[in-house]
């Protein structure tokens, strides 16, 4: 996997250079940004977020979800420790923003976020995470510090004998009381390990 393009992207959280990479998903690339204090090459003990795109929450602030919070977090600890944001394409859990906002309709009703996607004929969660793996290779990143609760993004490098995780860092941010039945769905369905 090679970039499209390359570029500097100052941000309010530092500079960063962005990459574009093609997604088979759709026509939205598969992005990187690269904290202006990483040094390329050095592909030891990198902090990482692997962050699926989520336009309500990253782009509109919502608080359905904590997404946003943990978007910027994620970004200002990046830009300060040197480390990597993947952003992949794959609204909704894979579902696609339409196929989100209707589920946002069911979750009214009472379905958790996982249940919703369901009865709308879709899997609980439908993402992959082999673009991100293939943008660490060719950063040549081999042993990364994923900033995660998800144990499916843990359990995505099981097997990757070129990428290590040598460490774990939690990202518990943004509770609300808006999304607090959707962390807990994230906890009680999923496993995330949340400690608060």
């Amino acid at each position: 996997m090679k970039p499209l393009v390359e570029s500097r992207l100052p941000t309010k959280f530092g500079g960063f250079r962005i990459l574009a990479f093609e997604s088979d998903v759709n026509e939205m690339p598969h992005l990187a940004l690269l904290s202006d204090n990483f040094i390329k090459g050095n592909g030891i003990n990198v902090s990482v977020r692997v962050h699926s795109e989520c336009m309500t929450g990253d782009v509109f602030g919502s608080s359905r979800c904590d997404c946003g919070e943990q978007l910027a977090v994620s970004m200002s600890q990046l830009s300060r420790d040197g480390g990597v944001l993947i952003y992949l394409r794959q609204e909704g859990r894979g579902i696609g923003l339409v196929e989100k906002l209707k589920a946002y309709i069911l979750q009214d009703t009472g379905l958790n976020t996982y249940e919703a996607n369901v009865n709308l004929g879709h899997p609980e969660d439908g993402r992959s995470f082999d673009a991100a793996i293939e943008i660490l290779r060719y950063l040549k990143i081999s042993s990364i510090k994923l900033i995660t609760n998800n144990p499916e993004k843990l359990r995505a490098f099981d097997g990757v004998e070129d990428i290590e995780i040598v460490e774990r860092i939690p990202l518990e941010v943004g509770l609300d009381p808006e999304n607090a039945g959707y962390l807990e769905a994230k906890r009680l369905v999923k496993g995330h390990l949340f400690t608060k």
